[in-house]
């Protein structure tokens, strides 16, 4: 039994120059891809207030990525704003009749 271990091939440290992936900016940071709509189905909820937020979340297909945490944040303030007026404006409870 031989215990010794194959050598690695070489690999090349970079890329032949007529690659597309050698085509990269000089100062060696890669080009952000184009923006890709996520096209995710969004469900109505039936409330009003909240699916008005939700259906801005379909403004990040149309954004580079660094313009996504923008939308999330304002989406994620009007859905707490939503939430705290459930508890500001309490719906009104039924009577009990078991007198």
């Amino acid at each position: 039994m031989n215990d010794a271990m194959a050598e690695p091939e070489p690999v090349d440290a970079l890329p032949d120059p007529g690659t597309p992936d050698a085509q990269a900016p000089r100062d060696g940071a890669p080009e952000p891809a184009a923006a890709a709509p996520l096209e995710v189905v969004r469900e109505l909820t039936g409330h009003p207030g909240v699916d008005a937020h939700l259906a801005r979340l379909a403004e990040v297909d149309d954004l580079p990525a660094d313009g996504h945490p923008e939308v999330y944040e304002d989406v994620h303030r009007g859905l707490r704003a939503e939430l705290t007026s459930l508890d500001a404006h309490p719906a009104p409870r039924p009577h009990d009749n078991r007198s």
